[in-house]
């Protein structure tokens, strides 16, 4: 089996107003069905241990999660390594049901940004109202991040975890980058 590489190697940029590390590799499992399911619950909480989050969040612990990506879709999240148990579970526990499990760990990329500037990082990026009132944590957006498809979600330490298509992940990075360069802070989140 060959060793699993994320999109740009681990790049890691901490130079900034906030940290931005690529994360992985991570597993990622679509998964669409009927969310409403009293199944497709008990499956989920059963082979990732956590129950399935309400519209626009993600239920996180550690390096498990499930979020919610639209109203028949969800993105389950594991250790690389856990990819194909979880997934010869999923297939199994959905065999007689009008349910989907898909591994997309290969075409994702993950990063994080961290720091006392990522919530601003990210508003520079997003039309997505970042304040702390408005934004907490285990929230979860999908959005466009300058030019691309993206989805981000808060974690309980005050990082934010972005998730783009593996094809644009240099992009990614760079306007991430480009939105923490030293000196660009706004202080529009003082005091967060």
């Amino acid at each position: 089996m060959s060793e699993a590489m994320t999109a740009l190697k681990n790049v890691r940029y901490d130079a900034g107003i906030a940290t931005i590390s690529e994360v992985g590799p991570l597993g990622m499992i679509t998964i669409r069905g009927d969310l409403d399911a009293p199944f497709l619950r008990k499956v989920v909480k059963k082979v990732v241990g956590l129950d399935l989050p309400n519209r626009s969040m993600c239920n996180s612990d550690g390096a498990s999660g499930v979020a919610w990506m639209s109203p028949d879709e969800l993105m389950l999240m594991c250790p690389h390594a856990q990819v194909p148990e979880v997934l010869a579970r999923l297939h199994a526990a959905f065999e007689d049901t009008h349910t989907l499990a898909v591994d997309v760990t290969g075409a994702r990329a993950v990063f994080r940004v961290e720091g006392p500037h990522a919530r601003e990082v990210l508003a520079k990026l997003a039309p997505v109202d970042l304040s702390p009132a408005q934004f907490t944590p285990g929230m979860f957006r999908r959005t466009r991040m300058g030019q691309v498809a993206a989805a981000f979600w808060l974690l309980d330490d005050g990082a934010f975890q972005v998730v783009c298509f593996r094809s644009v992940a240099q992009y990614m990075f760079d306007q991430l980058k480009g939105a923490a360069q030293p000196g660009s802070a706004v202080g529009h989140f003082k005091g967060t």
